[in-house]
């Protein structure tokens, strides 16, 4: 640069560095950068410094903790990644570098893969995905435990399938994220509360489908080994059925959806009502044959008695020929009245279930212990408690109130 007198004019280091930092970063936008991880180091700032190089340059670059945080695992020395950031320099050292606020290797997903395929190995190393170790469903399930969002449409799916299945079971919810930075510690402690309650006979652990990064809480290892520890046996029903997740891996059950997740968990009343028919079926039919096995006796006996049927044998097969048809037209009449009975108790089972009550409009208060609050002196003001109402459970504080005569 030259002074209006013709004297050029001496800068110093930092005015240069500055000019030049004004130039790159007022004249150059936010852009994508391909390129190789030629070195990676994680300052115990937490930043992150790297380098990438092509066939014949490289360029140094930085990732703040914020921005690290947000990436499963440190990507490899070699792997060709696309960071997106924007150009500046370090005035300090005079050197220019890119400030990156994503990173994605060529593949998309290769670096989430990478992270997954190193907890699987490690939990696979430790036998948690062995099929031994896998506890089977209870055969008779009287509560199921649920932990996902009450926003989300899984809940809802699950909800449907155990009413139309089986009305009479009890849901217990337990309201977490499933996605973002805190839905890892909520669904680790959801899982640990309900599987150690004592309240539940299964747990499904479920959200709707997305990105493996959308899914990636259901990979971070405190939620895996969360499922892996449950007192009880857990259904993992995350995503859709192309999508496979660490939780799928080492949880007891793995299904497809949140839907057959419930499906599952609960069996048909249907199906139910069917197997008991078979039963009563089988039982008739087995007194069908005892008698016919007494008749084929007693007709071998006759043979030794030729000559005396009309004195000995006659009356007796006579009485035990009316004792048969008296046995078994009263079994008939036994079966026709168990089936009505049975078809009896299904209705009032379904009438009498908290879930059809619910849905017509009715709440159940219940204190943190489970007790159900029936009258305004066990609610004074100030009291938590819990609503259930027909898609949840909803926190509630009483306000106080008054007795009616």
């Amino acid at each position: 640069m030259t002074r209006m007198d013709g004297v050029a004019e001496v800068l110093s280091v930092s005015q240069v560095n500055r000019s030049v930092k004004n130039l790159i970063e007022t004249n150059l936008d936010n852009l994508w950068i391909l390129g190789e991880i030629a070195s990676w180091t994680r300052a115990s700032s937490g930043h992150c410094y790297f380098t990438l190089k092509d066939e014949s340059s490289q360029i140094r670059c930085v990732m703040f903790k914020s921005d690290v945080s947000k990436l499963p695992v440190d990507p490899d020395i070699g792997m060709v990644v696309r960071i997106f950031g924007s150009l500046g320099l370090y005035e300090p050292r005079g050197e220019y570098q890119v400030t990156a606020r994503s990173l994605l290797d060529e593949g998309g997903e290769g670096i989430w893969r990478i992270a997954v395929e190193k907890l699987r190995k490690k939990l696979q190393g430790e036998g948690l995905l062995d099929r031994e170790r896998k506890k089977p469903l209870p055969e008779s399930i009287n509560t199921v435990g649920v932990v996902t969002s009450l926003g989300g449409a899984a809940l809802y799916d699950i909800l449907k399938v155990i009413e139309r299945r089986s009305p009479w079971t009890e849901v217990i919810i337990r309201d977490v994220r499933v996605q973002g930075d805190k839905a890892v510690g909520e669904i680790s402690e959801g899982v640990k509360i309900l599987s150690e309650s004592g309240l539940v006979d299964v747990l499904i652990v479920a959200r709707g489908g997305g990105s493996m990064e959308d899914l990636w809480a259901f990979n971070e290892e405190s939620v895996v080994r969360s499922i892996s520890s449950s007192a009880v046996p857990v259904i993992s029903a995350v995503g859709h059925e192309i999508d496979t997740t660490l939780a799928d891996l080492v949880a007891d059950v793995r299904a497809p959806t949140p839907s057959a997740g419930a499906e599952m968990a609960v069996k048909d009343r249907e199906m139910l009502k069917d197997q008991l028919e078979m039963k009563m079926e089988s039982i008739l039919l087995c007194m069908k044959g005892l008698l016919a096995g007494l008749r084929i006796q007693m007709d071998k006996a006759n043979t030794q008695f030729v000559g005396f049927e009309n004195v000995i044998v006659d009356p007796i097969r006579q009485s035990i020929g009316r004792t048969a048809d008296e046995l078994e037209s009263g079994m008939q009449t036994v079966m026709a009245g168990a089936r009505k009975d049975v078809a009896n108790v299904a209705s009032v089972m379904n009438a009498l279930s908290p879930l059809s009550t619910l849905t017509r409009g009715y709440a159940l208060p219940r204190n943190p212990q489970g007790k159900i609050l029936k009258k305004v002196e066990d609610m004074p003001a100030g009291t938590r408690f819990s609503l259930k109402v027909a898609n949840g459970v909803v926190g509630c504080e009483s306000l106080g109130g008054e007795v009616s005569d």
